[in-house]
């Protein structure tokens, strides 16, 4: 069984991948507005549709933290929990005498998960902060930058959900493993900003080798080759061309017809050859081109949009969004997670929780 006392995203997201593998999960929530994510918008019912995908499959138990009599209703819950999971500002929970310390005394085999964008010690733990804070301060937001040298905005709530919601439950699952050799829970400190680093392994490389570190842009993967490139179309949409091998490159470039010179001087020349390859791109439209690639093995797809994507084909024989759940009435595709079909349960396409309620 699952406690979680988190808000929006990270920890209700770890917490819903662990429910799709079959745990109780019960949502903590503060008396009259519950979890935040309730209140967004669209609305589906009396909650967001946000709500409804993260929540999915859960229970809500209501309780005034800061309430002694409400303390009390929950210690029967800490005595059962496998796993507590929490993204307070550090020293939060203690003063709900909810602290790991405190917990274990209760349940030795509490597996206690606090997740947060700085951590609990060093100087900037007690900031607030939101994904793109810590996606600033983690060097990525200046790997790729606008025309004017400004960041360009993340896509996609990296830090939150790959370096947050990922790796609690990876530390959460290992935690149990290690539990079932010991007898034993643990505390788990995961910070959004350790985890951030892992995907400028690249230059990360580079610069700690060298001392040259590469200029925004310059990456092989953010800008600097022909090779990983997103190319406009004659009808402005995009091709995504990432023949970084030389065999892929060698079939990309007979397929688009760029010179012999060109395709061989790529590495010494590759602002000249991006541009001879974007005005290749740019006389087709992207049905064309995406007809001309085919099957071949060139690494190309076509840029999509979400309408585009969540109906496409493979995604159709893949199932992504087979699993369903009923919402008032109303039937949502369930968000797609990383968990292996073998592991997926039923009960966790039960609809988000009512505040307070539990089955």
């Amino acid at each position: 069984m699952v406690l979680d006392f988190g808000m929006l995203l990270p920890g209700p997201l770890a917490s819903l991948m662990l429910c799709e593998a079959g745990a109780r999960v019960i949502k903590i929530e503060r008396p009259g507005r519950g979890d935040d994510m309730r209140h967004y918008e669209p609305r589906l019912g009396a909650d967001s549709t946000n709500f409804h995908m993260l929540n999915r499959g859960k229970e809500s138990l209501v309780l005034d933290l800061k309430n002694a009599d409400d303390q009390k209703a929950l210690r029967p819950w800490l005595e059962r929990a496998d796993i507590l999971v929490e993204q307070f500002r550090p020293g939060v929970m203690a003063k709900f005498g909810l602290d790991y310390e405190t917990v274990s005394r209760i349940n030795p085999r509490m597996i206690y998960c606090s997740v947060t964008g700085w951590g609990q010690t060093g100087p900037r733990a007690s900031i607030a902060g939101h994904d793109l804070n810590f996606f600033a301060e983690s060097g990525l937001a200046q790997r790729s930058v606008d025309a004017q040298g400004d960041p360009i905005l993340p896509p996609a709530l990296i830090a939150d959900i790959a370096c947050g919601s990922m790796p609690a439950v990876i530390n959460v699952l290992l935690a149990l493993l290690k539990r079932q050799q010991t007898g034993k829970g643990c505390y788990i400190d995961v910070a959004m900003c350790d985890a951030l680093p892992m995907f400028a392994y690249a230059d990360l490389g580079e610069g700690f080798y060298s001392g040259h570190w590469t200029a925004p842009n310059l990456g092989l993967t953010n800008g600097g080759s022909p090779r990983y490139q997103y190319y406009r179309t004659s009808d402005a949409r995009h091709i995504a061309a990432a023949p970084m091998e030389e065999r892929f490159w060698v079939e990309f470039c007979r397929i688009i017809g760029l010179p012999d010179a060109l395709r061989d001087s790529c590495d010494e020349n590759p602002e000249q050859v991006r541009s001879a390859v974007a005005e290749i791109m740019a006389q087709r439209s992207a049905a064309d081109w995406m007809k001309a690639f085919g099957l071949s093995d060139v690494c190309c797809s076509l840029v999509c949009d979400l309408p585009e994507a969540v109906s496409g084909d493979h995604q159709a024989v893949r199932k992504t969004f087979g699993r369903k759940v009923v919402v008032d009435g109303v039937t949502l595709p369930a968000l797609p997670l990383p968990i292996a079909r073998v592991f997926q349960s039923d009960d966790a396409l039960n609809p988000a929780p009512r505040l307070g309620e539990r089955r």
